[in-house]
Protein backbone atom coordinates (compact mmCIF):
# COMPACT_ATOMS: atom_id res chain seq x y z
CA UNK A 1 0.00 0.00 0.00
CA UNK A 2 2.61 2.32 0.90
CA UNK A 3 4.36 2.10 -2.77
CA UNK A 4 1.08 2.93 -4.29
CA UNK A 5 0.37 5.54 -1.87
CA UNK A 6 4.10 6.94 -2.78
CA UNK A 7 2.72 6.52 -7.42
CA UNK A 8 -0.34 8.33 -6.08
CA UNK A 9 1.37 11.41 -4.50
CA UNK A 10 3.71 11.50 -7.43
CA UNK A 11 1.23 11.67 -10.12
CA UNK A 12 -0.40 14.37 -8.25
CA UNK A 13 2.32 16.56 -7.67
CA UNK A 14 2.94 16.79 -11.24
CA UNK A 15 1.90 18.01 -14.73
CA UNK A 16 4.52 16.65 -16.47
CA UNK A 17 3.92 13.88 -19.06
CA UNK A 18 7.54 12.85 -18.27
CA UNK A 19 7.72 12.56 -15.23
CA UNK A 20 4.25 10.85 -14.60
CA UNK A 21 5.51 8.02 -17.41
CA UNK A 22 8.66 7.94 -15.05
CA UNK A 23 6.58 7.69 -11.73
CA UNK A 24 4.60 4.69 -13.16
CA UNK A 25 7.67 3.00 -14.48
CA UNK A 26 9.23 3.04 -11.95
CA UNK A 27 6.43 1.71 -9.82
CA UNK A 28 5.26 -1.51 -12.70
CA UNK A 29 9.28 -2.33 -11.85
CA UNK A 30 9.21 -2.45 -8.54
CA UNK A 31 5.55 -3.95 -7.50
CA UNK A 32 4.40 -7.47 -7.50
CA UNK A 33 2.63 -9.20 -9.93
CA UNK A 34 -0.55 -8.88 -8.21
CA UNK A 35 -0.08 -5.51 -6.76
CA UNK A 36 0.22 -4.37 -9.94
CA UNK A 37 -2.33 -5.94 -11.62
CA UNK A 38 -4.73 -4.17 -9.15
CA UNK A 39 -3.08 -0.52 -10.08
CA UNK A 40 -3.63 -1.32 -13.45
CA UNK A 41 -7.63 -1.58 -12.80
CA UNK A 42 -7.36 2.25 -10.98
CA UNK A 43 -5.14 3.37 -12.87
CA UNK A 44 -6.91 2.61 -16.42
CA UNK A 45 -10.18 3.58 -15.17
CA UNK A 46 -11.37 0.25 -14.62
CA UNK A 47 -14.90 -0.10 -13.05
CA UNK A 48 -13.84 0.80 -9.11
CA UNK A 49 -16.17 -0.87 -6.60
CA UNK A 50 -17.96 0.98 -3.24
CA UNK A 51 -17.12 -1.06 -0.29
CA UNK A 52 -18.37 1.20 2.54
CA UNK A 53 -21.08 4.18 1.93
CA UNK A 54 -19.84 7.38 2.71
CA UNK A 55 -22.32 8.03 5.53
CA UNK A 56 -21.20 5.84 7.41
CA UNK A 57 -17.43 6.88 6.78
CA UNK A 58 -18.55 10.46 8.17
CA UNK A 59 -20.10 8.98 11.04
CA UNK A 60 -17.08 7.00 12.55
CA UNK A 61 -14.55 9.08 11.64
CA UNK A 62 -16.82 11.53 13.58
CA UNK A 63 -16.89 9.34 16.24
CA UNK A 64 -13.24 8.59 16.37
CA UNK A 65 -12.32 12.26 16.32
CA UNK A 66 -14.72 13.09 19.08
CA UNK A 67 -16.49 15.91 17.12
CA UNK A 68 -19.76 16.09 15.96
CA UNK A 69 -20.80 15.15 12.57
CA UNK A 70 -21.87 18.37 11.43
CA UNK A 71 -18.40 19.63 11.75
CA UNK A 72 -17.09 17.01 9.39
CA UNK A 73 -19.68 18.10 6.53
CA UNK A 74 -18.21 21.96 7.22
CA UNK A 75 -14.97 20.62 7.01
CA UNK A 76 -15.41 18.89 3.99
CA UNK A 77 -17.31 21.36 2.45
CA UNK A 78 -13.92 23.71 3.30
CA UNK A 79 -11.48 20.89 2.24
CA UNK A 80 -13.64 19.95 -1.22
CA UNK A 81 -12.24 16.45 -0.61
CA UNK A 82 -13.92 14.10 1.28
CA UNK A 83 -10.87 11.37 1.52
CA UNK A 84 -8.68 14.44 2.54
CA UNK A 85 -10.83 15.60 4.79
CA UNK A 86 -11.46 12.17 6.98
CA UNK A 87 -8.04 11.50 7.31
CA UNK A 88 -7.29 15.23 8.20
CA UNK A 89 -9.95 14.53 11.44
CA UNK A 90 -8.56 11.00 12.23
CA UNK A 91 -6.00 10.42 15.09
CA UNK A 92 -2.83 10.85 14.10
CA UNK A 93 -0.92 9.51 17.17
CA UNK A 94 1.15 6.85 16.23
CA UNK A 95 -0.27 6.04 12.86
CA UNK A 96 3.37 7.57 11.42
CA UNK A 97 5.28 5.33 13.63
CA UNK A 98 3.20 1.98 12.56
CA UNK A 99 5.61 -0.10 10.52
CA UNK A 100 3.04 -2.69 9.83
CA UNK A 101 1.42 -0.90 7.37
CA UNK A 102 4.01 -1.23 5.14
CA UNK A 103 3.72 -5.02 4.55
CA UNK A 104 0.26 -4.39 3.61
CA UNK A 105 0.38 -4.76 -0.65
CA UNK A 106 -2.13 -3.05 -2.68
CA UNK A 107 -3.51 -6.68 -3.53
CA UNK A 108 -3.64 -7.42 0.08
CA UNK A 109 -5.95 -4.29 1.12
CA UNK A 110 -8.06 -4.58 -1.83
CA UNK A 111 -8.83 -8.01 -1.06
CA UNK A 112 -9.35 -8.14 2.55
CA UNK A 113 -10.55 -4.24 3.00
CA UNK A 114 -12.86 -3.80 -0.51
CA UNK A 115 -13.63 -6.96 -1.89
CA UNK A 116 -14.27 -8.84 0.84
CA UNK A 117 -16.20 -6.12 3.08
CA UNK A 118 -18.32 -5.39 0.40
CA UNK A 119 -20.60 -8.64 1.54
CA UNK A 120 -20.09 -7.89 4.76
CA UNK A 121 -22.72 -6.24 7.71
CA UNK A 122 -21.86 -2.94 9.32
CA UNK A 123 -20.31 -4.55 12.14
CA UNK A 124 -17.91 -5.66 10.40
CA UNK A 125 -17.13 -3.01 8.13
CA UNK A 126 -16.32 -0.59 11.06
CA UNK A 127 -13.80 -3.01 12.79
CA UNK A 128 -11.99 -3.51 9.74
CA UNK A 129 -11.88 0.18 8.83
CA UNK A 130 -11.12 1.07 12.42
CA UNK A 131 -8.08 -1.67 12.44
CA UNK A 132 -7.18 -0.15 8.87
CA UNK A 133 -6.51 3.13 10.51
CA UNK A 134 -4.50 2.35 12.79
CA UNK A 135 -2.18 0.12 10.29
CA UNK A 136 -1.87 3.08 7.86
CA UNK A 137 -0.23 7.05 8.24
CA UNK A 138 -2.19 9.39 7.35
CA UNK A 139 -1.34 9.90 3.68
CA UNK A 140 -1.96 6.33 2.91
CA UNK A 141 -5.38 7.12 4.63
CA UNK A 142 -6.05 9.44 1.91
CA UNK A 143 -5.39 7.55 -0.92
CA UNK A 144 -7.03 3.75 0.85
CA UNK A 145 -10.31 6.36 1.09
CA UNK A 146 -10.25 6.63 -2.41
CA UNK A 147 -10.02 3.01 -3.25
CA UNK A 148 -12.63 1.94 -0.38
CA UNK A 149 -15.15 4.51 -1.60
CA UNK A 150 -14.62 3.42 -5.64
CA UNK A 151 -13.26 7.18 -6.52
CA UNK A 152 -9.78 6.64 -6.45
CA UNK A 153 -8.77 8.71 -10.05
CA UNK A 154 -4.88 9.50 -10.33
CA UNK A 155 -4.79 12.06 -13.67
CA UNK A 156 -3.08 9.33 -15.87
CA UNK A 157 -4.17 8.78 -19.26
CA UNK A 158 -4.01 4.79 -20.63
CA UNK A 159 -1.88 6.51 -22.95
CA UNK A 160 0.47 7.11 -20.32
CA UNK A 161 0.08 4.04 -18.98
CA UNK A 162 0.46 2.27 -21.68
CA UNK A 163 3.80 4.32 -22.43
CA UNK A 164 5.30 3.25 -19.07
CA UNK A 165 4.47 -1.11 -18.87
CA UNK A 166 6.09 -0.69 -22.05
CA UNK A 167 8.82 0.77 -21.36
CA UNK A 168 8.92 -2.29 -18.52
CA UNK A 169 8.30 -4.89 -21.01
CA UNK A 170 10.46 -4.02 -23.63
CA UNK A 171 7.90 -3.60 -26.30
CA UNK A 172 6.47 -1.16 -28.54
CA UNK A 173 4.29 1.51 -27.30
CA UNK A 174 1.54 0.55 -30.25
CA UNK A 175 1.02 -2.86 -28.80
CA UNK A 176 0.90 -2.25 -25.39
CA UNK A 177 -1.73 -0.31 -25.90
CA UNK A 178 -3.48 -2.36 -28.28
CA UNK A 179 -2.98 -4.84 -25.52
CA UNK A 180 -4.79 -2.42 -23.31
CA UNK A 181 -7.36 -2.41 -25.11
CA UNK A 182 -9.98 -4.73 -23.06
CA UNK A 183 -7.20 -6.78 -21.49
CA UNK A 184 -8.93 -7.70 -18.69
CA UNK A 185 -6.05 -7.64 -15.90
CA UNK A 186 -7.42 -8.93 -12.89
CA UNK A 187 -4.55 -11.09 -11.20
CA UNK A 188 -1.02 -11.85 -11.15
CA UNK A 189 -1.08 -14.49 -14.17
CA UNK A 190 -3.05 -11.53 -16.28
CA UNK A 191 -0.62 -9.13 -15.92
CA UNK A 192 2.14 -11.02 -16.34
CA UNK A 193 0.78 -12.27 -19.85
CA UNK A 194 0.37 -8.22 -20.42
CA UNK A 195 3.87 -8.17 -19.68
CA UNK A 196 5.17 -10.82 -22.37
CA UNK A 197 7.60 -9.94 -25.24
CA UNK A 198 5.52 -12.94 -27.26
CA UNK A 199 2.14 -12.65 -29.14
CA UNK A 200 -0.89 -13.73 -27.28
CA UNK A 201 -3.98 -15.87 -27.31
CA UNK A 202 -5.77 -12.66 -26.51
CA UNK A 203 -4.07 -10.37 -28.68
CA UNK A 204 -6.21 -11.99 -31.45
CA UNK A 205 -9.58 -10.76 -30.17
CA UNK A 206 -8.34 -7.10 -29.18
CA UNK A 207 -9.41 -3.80 -31.03
CA UNK A 208 -7.23 -1.04 -31.54
CA UNK A 209 -7.26 2.36 -29.19
CA UNK A 210 -9.58 4.78 -31.04
CA UNK A 211 -8.78 7.55 -32.55
CA UNK A 212 -11.23 10.60 -31.33
CA UNK A 213 -11.95 14.05 -32.61
CA UNK A 214 -12.02 16.97 -31.29
CA UNK A 215 -14.60 19.87 -31.44
CA UNK A 216 -13.77 22.34 -34.76
CA UNK A 217 -12.00 25.45 -32.90
CA UNK A 218 -12.35 27.79 -35.71
CA UNK A 219 -14.15 28.43 -38.88
CA UNK A 220 -14.26 25.77 -41.30
CA UNK A 221 -13.37 27.61 -43.87
CA UNK A 222 -9.99 28.19 -42.32
CA UNK A 223 -9.23 24.30 -42.71
CA UNK A 224 -8.09 24.67 -46.22
CA UNK A 225 -9.49 23.48 -49.18
CA UNK A 226 -13.01 21.42 -48.80
CA UNK A 227 -11.44 19.12 -51.03
CA UNK A 228 -8.75 17.93 -48.58
CA UNK A 229 -11.34 16.66 -46.55
CA UNK A 230 -13.62 13.78 -46.57
CA UNK A 231 -17.29 15.09 -44.61
CA UNK A 232 -19.52 12.53 -42.75
CA UNK A 233 -22.84 12.89 -40.63
CA UNK A 234 -21.94 12.75 -36.52
CA UNK A 235 -24.70 9.91 -36.44
CA UNK A 236 -26.19 9.94 -32.24
CA UNK A 237 -25.06 6.69 -31.35
CA UNK A 238 -22.30 4.81 -29.56
CA UNK A 239 -18.67 4.55 -30.92
CA UNK A 240 -17.83 0.67 -31.61
CA UNK A 241 -15.31 -1.57 -33.09
CA UNK A 242 -15.89 -4.49 -34.89
CA UNK A 243 -12.64 -7.43 -34.67
CA UNK A 244 -12.93 -10.08 -36.82
CA UNK A 245 -10.05 -12.50 -36.48
CA UNK A 246 -10.09 -15.85 -36.47
CA UNK A 247 -13.26 -17.74 -35.67
CA UNK A 248 -14.29 -14.38 -33.52
CA UNK A 249 -16.27 -11.63 -34.91
CA UNK A 250 -16.41 -9.62 -31.35
CA UNK A 251 -18.03 -5.99 -30.86
CA UNK A 252 -16.05 -3.48 -28.14
CA UNK A 253 -17.80 0.02 -27.02
CA UNK A 254 -14.90 3.10 -26.95
CA UNK A 255 -15.36 2.20 -22.71
CA UNK A 256 -13.34 -1.07 -23.83
CA UNK A 257 -16.74 -3.37 -23.24
CA UNK A 258 -17.14 -6.51 -24.95
CA UNK A 259 -21.02 -5.95 -26.14
CA UNK A 260 -21.69 -9.47 -27.84
CA UNK A 261 -24.02 -10.20 -25.55
CA UNK A 262 -25.80 -6.52 -25.74
CA UNK A 263 -25.76 -6.39 -29.65
CA UNK A 264 -26.12 -10.14 -30.77
CA UNK A 265 -27.36 -9.54 -34.06
CA UNK A 266 -24.59 -7.46 -35.52
CA UNK A 267 -22.03 -9.84 -33.99
CA UNK A 268 -23.61 -12.22 -36.33
CA UNK A 269 -23.30 -9.83 -39.17
CA UNK A 270 -19.56 -9.52 -38.39
CA UNK A 271 -18.99 -13.23 -39.22
CA UNK A 272 -19.77 -12.78 -42.33
CA UNK A 273 -17.05 -10.26 -43.18
CA UNK A 274 -13.12 -11.93 -43.92
CA UNK A 275 -11.81 -12.93 -41.18
CA UNK A 276 -8.44 -10.27 -40.44
CA UNK A 277 -10.62 -7.40 -40.40
CA UNK A 278 -11.30 -4.62 -37.91
CA UNK A 279 -14.03 -1.85 -38.43
CA UNK A 280 -14.75 1.38 -36.20
CA UNK A 281 -17.82 3.12 -36.57
CA UNK A 282 -20.98 3.65 -34.95
CA UNK A 283 -24.05 1.55 -33.37
CA UNK A 284 -27.00 3.39 -34.33
CA UNK A 285 -30.70 2.22 -33.30
CA UNK A 286 -33.25 2.80 -36.12
CA UNK A 287 -36.83 1.81 -36.06
CA UNK A 288 -38.33 2.12 -39.40
CA UNK A 289 -37.61 5.45 -41.28
CA UNK A 290 -36.51 6.98 -38.19
CA UNK A 291 -32.79 6.97 -36.33
CA UNK A 292 -34.11 6.71 -32.56
CA UNK A 293 -30.72 8.32 -30.98
CA UNK A 294 -28.21 7.28 -28.43
CA UNK A 295 -30.83 7.01 -25.64
CA UNK A 296 -32.46 4.31 -27.27
CA UNK A 297 -28.80 2.41 -27.98
CA UNK A 298 -28.10 3.00 -24.13
CA UNK A 299 -31.03 0.78 -23.57
CA UNK A 300 -28.87 -1.99 -25.14
CA UNK A 301 -25.37 -1.19 -24.15
CA UNK A 302 -25.12 -2.51 -20.77
CA UNK A 303 -27.37 -5.83 -20.78
CA UNK A 304 -25.49 -9.01 -20.77
CA UNK A 305 -28.85 -10.89 -22.40
CA UNK A 306 -31.58 -8.66 -24.93
CA UNK A 307 -35.35 -10.24 -24.75
CA UNK A 308 -36.80 -10.23 -28.02
CA UNK A 309 -39.41 -7.52 -27.11
CA UNK A 310 -35.92 -5.01 -26.36
CA UNK A 311 -34.29 -6.47 -30.24
CA UNK A 312 -37.60 -5.87 -31.87
CA UNK A 313 -38.33 -2.32 -29.95
CA UNK A 314 -34.79 -0.88 -30.56
CA UNK A 315 -32.95 -2.89 -34.09
CA UNK A 316 -29.47 -1.79 -34.49
CA UNK A 317 -27.46 -1.39 -37.12
CA UNK A 318 -23.33 -0.52 -37.47
CA UNK A 319 -22.32 1.99 -39.70
CA UNK A 320 -18.79 1.32 -40.62
CA UNK A 321 -16.66 4.49 -41.59
CA UNK A 322 -13.12 3.64 -40.85
CA UNK A 323 -11.13 0.30 -42.14
CA UNK A 324 -8.17 -0.27 -39.63
CA UNK A 325 -7.47 -4.22 -40.55
CA UNK A 326 -7.92 -5.35 -44.04
CA UNK A 327 -6.27 -9.88 -44.22
CA UNK A 328 -5.30 -9.53 -40.92
CA UNK A 329 -2.85 -6.22 -41.83
CA UNK A 330 -2.70 -3.45 -39.87
CA UNK A 331 -3.59 -0.20 -42.26
CA UNK A 332 -4.27 2.20 -39.73
CA UNK A 333 -1.06 4.13 -41.19
CA UNK A 334 -2.37 4.28 -44.51
CA UNK A 335 -4.39 7.94 -45.63
CA UNK A 336 -7.87 7.92 -44.87
CA UNK A 337 -8.81 8.59 -48.21
CA UNK A 338 -7.02 4.74 -49.23
CA UNK A 339 -8.70 2.96 -45.97
CA UNK A 340 -12.21 4.46 -47.32
CA UNK A 341 -11.74 3.17 -50.60
CA UNK A 342 -11.12 -0.17 -48.95
CA UNK A 343 -13.97 -0.09 -46.71
CA UNK A 344 -16.68 1.40 -49.70
CA UNK A 345 -15.52 -1.94 -51.21
CA UNK A 346 -15.51 -4.50 -48.47
CA UNK A 347 -18.74 -2.86 -46.81
CA UNK A 348 -21.19 -1.24 -49.19
CA UNK A 349 -24.05 0.35 -48.99
CA UNK A 350 -27.11 -1.42 -49.97
CA UNK A 351 -28.88 1.89 -51.57
CA UNK A 352 -28.22 3.86 -54.69
CA UNK A 353 -29.91 6.85 -52.64
CA UNK A 354 -27.04 7.12 -49.94
CA UNK A 355 -25.22 9.71 -50.83
CA UNK A 356 -24.87 13.45 -50.13
CA UNK A 357 -27.72 14.57 -48.78
CA UNK A 358 -29.98 11.15 -48.54
CA UNK A 359 -27.79 9.88 -46.27
CA UNK A 360 -29.61 9.22 -43.25
CA UNK A 361 -32.49 7.76 -45.78
CA UNK A 362 -30.20 5.46 -46.75
CA UNK A 363 -29.40 4.27 -43.73
CA UNK A 364 -32.89 3.95 -42.22
CA UNK A 365 -33.92 2.21 -45.68
CA UNK A 366 -30.94 -0.33 -45.52
CA UNK A 367 -32.38 -1.19 -42.15
CA UNK A 368 -35.66 -1.20 -43.01
CA UNK A 369 -35.79 -3.78 -45.66
CA UNK A 370 -33.92 -5.93 -43.91
CA UNK A 371 -35.61 -5.99 -40.46
CA UNK A 372 -37.87 -8.93 -41.12
CA UNK A 373 -34.28 -11.37 -41.44
CA UNK A 374 -31.22 -11.21 -38.45
CA UNK A 375 -28.50 -10.38 -39.00
CA UNK A 376 -29.27 -6.64 -39.94
CA UNK A 377 -26.82 -5.49 -42.86
CA UNK A 378 -23.64 -3.39 -41.68
CA UNK A 379 -23.34 -0.34 -43.84
CA UNK A 380 -20.47 2.08 -44.42
CA UNK A 381 -21.09 5.77 -43.75
CA UNK A 382 -22.21 7.84 -46.81
CA UNK A 383 -20.24 10.65 -47.23
CA UNK A 384 -21.49 14.40 -47.18
CA UNK A 385 -21.21 15.93 -50.43
CA UNK A 386 -20.20 19.40 -50.73
CA UNK A 387 -18.23 21.75 -53.03
CA UNK A 388 -17.87 24.49 -50.56
CA UNK A 389 -17.73 25.27 -46.82
CA UNK A 390 -20.88 26.96 -48.07
CA UNK A 391 -22.92 24.04 -48.82
CA UNK A 392 -21.74 22.07 -45.71
CA UNK A 393 -23.02 24.49 -43.52
CA UNK A 394 -26.45 24.33 -45.39
CA UNK A 395 -26.02 20.32 -45.08
CA UNK A 396 -25.50 21.09 -41.50
CA UNK A 397 -28.34 23.32 -40.54
CA UNK A 398 -30.53 20.01 -41.22
CA UNK A 399 -28.74 17.94 -38.91
CA UNK A 400 -31.33 17.97 -36.63
CA UNK A 401 -34.22 17.41 -38.74
CA UNK A 402 -32.07 14.00 -39.77
CA UNK A 403 -31.48 13.05 -36.07
CA UNK A 404 -28.11 13.07 -36.29
CA UNK A 405 -25.55 15.97 -34.23
CA UNK A 406 -23.67 17.75 -37.28
CA UNK A 407 -20.82 16.57 -39.62
CA UNK A 408 -17.48 15.33 -38.87
CA UNK A 409 -14.82 16.55 -40.96
CA UNK A 410 -11.45 14.16 -41.54
CA UNK A 411 -8.20 15.27 -42.95
CA UNK A 412 -8.15 12.69 -46.15
CA UNK A 413 -4.29 12.81 -45.74
CA UNK A 414 -4.70 11.04 -42.00
CA UNK A 415 -3.41 8.31 -40.22
CA UNK A 416 -5.42 6.26 -37.99
CA UNK A 417 -3.41 7.74 -34.80
CA UNK A 418 -4.45 6.61 -31.09
CA UNK A 419 -6.69 9.02 -28.50
CA UNK A 420 -7.57 12.76 -29.32
CA UNK A 421 -4.91 13.75 -32.43
CA UNK A 422 -5.72 17.34 -33.00
CA UNK A 423 -5.87 18.41 -36.48
CA UNK A 424 -7.30 15.35 -38.07
CA UNK A 425 -10.77 14.82 -36.97
CA UNK A 426 -13.19 17.47 -36.19
CA UNK A 427 -16.48 17.27 -34.65
CA UNK A 428 -18.58 20.44 -36.52
CA UNK A 429 -21.64 19.77 -34.24
CA UNK A 430 -24.85 21.71 -34.32
CA UNK A 431 -25.97 24.28 -32.20
CA UNK A 432 -27.56 22.79 -28.65
CA UNK A 433 -30.72 23.08 -27.34
CA UNK A 434 -31.32 26.11 -24.66
CA UNK A 435 -33.92 26.89 -22.17
CA UNK A 436 -33.52 29.59 -19.08
CA UNK A 437 -33.43 27.82 -15.46
CA UNK A 438 -33.65 28.81 -12.37
CA UNK A 439 -31.12 27.79 -9.77
CA UNK A 440 -32.60 26.03 -6.72
CA UNK A 441 -29.87 24.07 -5.07
CA UNK A 442 -26.05 24.40 -4.70
CA UNK A 443 -22.86 22.25 -3.77
CA UNK A 444 -19.57 22.34 -3.08
CA UNK A 445 -17.32 21.41 -5.37
CA UNK A 446 -13.64 19.63 -5.13
CA UNK A 447 -10.49 20.20 -5.62
CA UNK A 448 -9.68 23.78 -6.93
CA UNK A 449 -13.18 24.58 -6.29
CA UNK A 450 -13.53 23.36 -2.81
CA UNK A 451 -15.43 25.73 -0.56
CA UNK A 452 -16.83 27.15 -3.26
CA UNK A 453 -20.52 26.19 -4.58
CA UNK A 454 -19.98 25.34 -7.94
CA UNK A 455 -22.21 22.22 -8.80
CA UNK A 456 -25.79 23.86 -9.50
CA UNK A 457 -28.95 22.40 -10.03
CA UNK A 458 -31.81 24.35 -12.11
CA UNK A 459 -35.45 24.28 -12.72
CA UNK A 460 -38.08 24.99 -15.08
CA UNK A 461 -42.16 26.50 -13.86
CA UNK A 462 -44.70 23.57 -14.36
CA UNK A 463 -48.28 24.11 -13.00
CA UNK A 464 -47.07 27.25 -10.69
CA UNK A 465 -43.91 26.09 -9.32
CA UNK A 466 -40.42 25.29 -10.30
CA UNK A 467 -39.32 22.01 -10.69
CA UNK A 468 -35.84 20.94 -10.93
CA UNK A 469 -34.91 19.28 -14.51
CA UNK A 470 -30.86 19.58 -14.67
CA UNK A 471 -27.82 19.84 -13.16
CA UNK A 472 -25.23 21.78 -14.35
CA UNK A 473 -21.01 21.67 -13.28
CA UNK A 474 -19.72 24.25 -15.95
CA UNK A 475 -20.44 27.31 -18.04
CA UNK A 476 -19.24 30.29 -15.48
CA UNK A 477 -16.40 31.75 -15.28
CA UNK A 478 -14.17 31.72 -12.19
CA UNK A 479 -15.06 35.24 -11.47
CA UNK A 480 -18.67 34.14 -11.92
CA UNK A 481 -18.33 31.19 -9.30
CA UNK A 482 -17.00 33.02 -6.29
CA UNK A 483 -19.91 35.98 -7.05
CA UNK A 484 -22.46 33.40 -6.86
CA UNK A 485 -21.00 31.76 -3.73
CA UNK A 486 -21.96 34.54 -2.15
CA UNK A 487 -25.07 34.83 -3.65
CA UNK A 488 -25.41 31.08 -2.68
CA UNK A 489 -24.14 31.49 1.23
CA UNK A 490 -26.78 34.68 1.67
CA UNK A 491 -30.13 33.40 0.15
CA UNK A 492 -30.06 29.60 1.78
CA UNK A 493 -33.22 28.52 2.74
CA UNK A 494 -32.27 25.19 3.92
CA UNK A 495 -29.18 22.71 4.27
CA UNK A 496 -29.18 19.11 3.27
CA UNK A 497 -25.52 17.87 4.36
CA UNK A 498 -22.75 19.60 1.54
CA UNK A 499 -26.43 20.77 -0.73
CA UNK A 500 -27.62 24.21 -0.23
CA UNK A 501 -31.48 25.27 -0.70
CA UNK A 502 -31.70 28.74 -2.06
CA UNK A 503 -34.08 31.31 -2.62
CA UNK A 504 -34.97 31.22 -6.58
CA UNK A 505 -33.21 34.12 -7.63
CA UNK A 506 -31.16 33.98 -10.36
CA UNK A 507 -32.06 32.87 -14.03
CA UNK A 508 -29.45 30.66 -16.01
CA UNK A 509 -29.27 30.00 -20.07
CA UNK A 510 -29.21 26.24 -19.92
CA UNK A 511 -27.79 23.98 -22.69
CA UNK A 512 -28.03 20.81 -23.87
CA UNK A 513 -27.26 18.16 -26.63
CA UNK A 514 -30.11 15.60 -26.16
CA UNK A 515 -34.27 15.89 -24.62
CA UNK A 516 -36.18 13.06 -23.88
CA UNK A 517 -38.67 11.65 -21.39
CA UNK A 518 -37.66 9.79 -18.47
CA UNK A 519 -39.65 7.97 -16.20
CA UNK A 520 -36.51 8.08 -13.51
CA UNK A 521 -36.87 11.99 -13.61
CA UNK A 522 -39.30 13.74 -11.33
CA UNK A 523 -39.94 15.79 -14.13
CA UNK A 524 -40.47 13.14 -16.67
CA UNK A 525 -37.71 14.47 -19.08
CA UNK A 526 -33.99 13.84 -18.98
CA UNK A 527 -31.31 16.34 -20.71
CA UNK A 528 -27.93 15.12 -22.03
CA UNK A 529 -24.78 16.88 -21.24
CA UNK A 530 -26.18 20.04 -19.57
CA UNK A 531 -23.84 22.90 -19.08
CA UNK A 532 -24.32 27.01 -18.15
CA UNK A 533 -23.93 29.05 -20.98
CA UNK A 534 -24.06 32.35 -19.64
CA UNK A 535 -26.08 33.83 -16.42
CA UNK A 536 -29.07 36.14 -17.10
CA UNK A 537 -28.74 38.80 -14.94
CA UNK A 538 -31.59 40.89 -17.19
CA UNK A 539 -34.14 38.20 -15.93
CA UNK A 540 -36.17 37.58 -13.20
CA UNK A 541 -37.72 34.06 -11.95
CA UNK A 542 -40.84 34.26 -13.85
CA UNK A 543 -39.18 35.07 -16.97
CA UNK A 544 -37.71 31.17 -16.80
CA UNK A 545 -38.91 28.68 -19.44
CA UNK A 546 -41.38 25.79 -18.69
CA UNK A 547 -41.67 22.03 -18.42
CA UNK A 548 -44.15 22.62 -21.21
CA UNK A 549 -41.54 23.95 -23.25
CA UNK A 550 -38.99 21.30 -22.43
CA UNK A 551 -41.93 19.03 -23.69
CA UNK A 552 -42.26 20.99 -27.08
CA UNK A 553 -38.23 20.61 -27.63
CA UNK A 554 -38.81 16.38 -27.10
CA UNK A 555 -41.54 17.03 -29.70
CA UNK A 556 -39.26 18.66 -31.80
CA UNK A 557 -36.12 15.91 -31.39
CA UNK A 558 -38.76 13.03 -32.18
CA UNK A 559 -39.97 14.47 -35.69
CA UNK A 560 -36.13 15.50 -36.21
CA UNK A 561 -35.49 11.88 -36.29
CA UNK A 562 -37.27 11.34 -39.50
CA UNK A 563 -35.10 11.95 -42.63
CA UNK A 564 -34.95 15.16 -44.41
CA UNK A 565 -37.51 15.14 -46.52
CA UNK A 566 -34.95 16.15 -49.60
CA UNK A 567 -33.44 13.01 -48.08
CA UNK A 568 -36.57 10.48 -48.95
CA UNK A 569 -36.56 12.50 -52.69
Amino acid sequence: MKRFTDLYWRLDATTSTNEKVEALRDYFAAAPAEDAACAMEVLSGGRQLRAVSTALLRAWAAEAAGIPLWLVEECYAHVGDLAETLALILPHEGAEAVTEGVGMGLAECMRTTILELRAADDGQKRATVEHVWQRLAPRERIVWHKLLTGGCRVGVSRTLVARALAEVAGVDPAVMAHRLMGAGVTDADSYRSLMTREPTAADARRPYPFLLAAAIECEPGNLGAVTDWIVEWKWDGMRAQIVRRGDDATLWSRGEELVNEAFPEIVAAATTLPTGTVLDGELLAVRGQSLLGFAAVSKRSGRRRVPRKLLDEVPCVFVAYDLLELDGIDIRGLPLAERRRRLEALVPLPCTAGVGSAATAAVCAAVTESAAALPPRLLHSPCVVGESWESLAAARSTSRDRGVEGLMLKRRTSPYGVGRVRGDWWKWKIEPFEIDAVLLYAQAGHGRRAGLHSDYTLGVWHDGRLVPVAKAYSGLADAEIVELDRIVRATTLERHGPVRVVQPTQVFQLAFEGISRSTRHKAGVAVRFPRIVRWRREKTPPDAGTLADLMRLIDMATVGNSPHPEAMA
